[in-house]
């Protein structure tokens, strides 16, 4: 089956970075739902504003733009997932949450739309097990800035069928991203990783063993990475970065994912990073 018509379940920075990828990479029809009308606003503004900037750069024409914006619609109707062939899932990283939602889309959706997730961590089986649409259920876990970021992490659950998979991998083709596959354990490939070192850095701060700008310095000298990983904690939120340790704890069982309790001390605090001007670092 070849994906036409998407829906794009939060209008949030990740919603609105995956409606781009597939309004104007994989030029298909795209239809992004949030329940506040100011999120929505604010995303059509991000958007509109990075597509006058890639006009400005000249790797957009001006009718590309508009064909792209033919192809996007903005609602706050839940109903309109019935359209869609494809339903992405980017809201809140709550279990609860997302189980409750895709409960509902199950029953308004066709039999055979898919139903994929954004999530970085949380169990592709679980959110499945709410609908009767296991094996049309996958993982799509994009990566911030998703206008930039080429990676695209496919999560297969329990049940999710073959068919569904070789769709929704070509789908990500399509988009431009450069695909991997995980098996539905906690934390994935990315988030499994990834974490375990933003938490040993966060470790090595609450420790003493360097300052904060001392162990971003040394991870992106040393080791080629782009941004250190107590600024990258920051970026991604550290009551993300919470949530995703704790969930990997509870899942394994095992006390190498344990936060540090320098991080739960910051999220009690409402420091979250730079969402709130203040983390690891201090934001104007």
């Amino acid at each position: 089956m070849s994906i036409e018509r998407v829906f794009v379940a939060g209008g949030g920075l990740m919603g609105g970075g995956i409606a781009y990828a597939v309004s104007v990479v994989a030029e298909k029809n795209v239809t992004v739902y949030d329940i506040n009308e100011e999120v929505l606003a604010r995303s059509q503004a991000a958007h509109s504003k990075l597509l006058n900037k890639l006009v400005e750069k000249g790797k957009l024409s001006a009718e590309q733009v508009e064909a792209a914006n033919q192809r996007l619609n903005w609602t706050t109707d839940l109903e309109q997932a019935s359209k869609a062939q494809l339903v992405i899932e980017a809201i809140p990283e709550k279990l609860a949450l997302k189980q409750e939602f895709f409960s509902r889309l199950d029953q308004i959706c066709p039999p055979e739309t898919i139903f994929a997730s954004n999530t970085s961590s949380l169990p592709i089986t679980s959110l499945a097990s709410v609908t009767k649409r296991g094996d049309r259920f996958i993982g799509m876990h994009f990566f911030s800035p998703v206008h930039l970021m080429k990676l695209l992490e496919l999560i297969r659950g329990l049940e999710t069928s073959e068919a569904t998979y070789e769709t929704v991998k070509a789908f990500g083709v399509a988009l431009g991203k450069e695909v991997i596959t995980a098996n539905d354990f906690p934390g994935f490939i990315t988030t499994r990783l990834g974490m375990v070192l933003l938490n040993e850095a966060m470790f090595a701060l609450m420790e003493g063993v360097g300052t904060a700008e001392d162990i971003d310095l040394g991870m992106k000298l040393g080791f080629n990475h782009p941004m250190g990983p107590l600024a990258l904690a920051d970026a991604v939120g550290l009551d993300v970065c919470l949530s995703a340790m704790t969930t990997m704890q509870e899942g394994f069982g095992d006390q190498r994912y344990r936060p540090c309790p320098l991080l739960k001390r910051l999220v009690q605090a409402g420091h979250l990073g730079k969402k709130t001007g203040r983390g690891f670092y201090t934001y104007a």
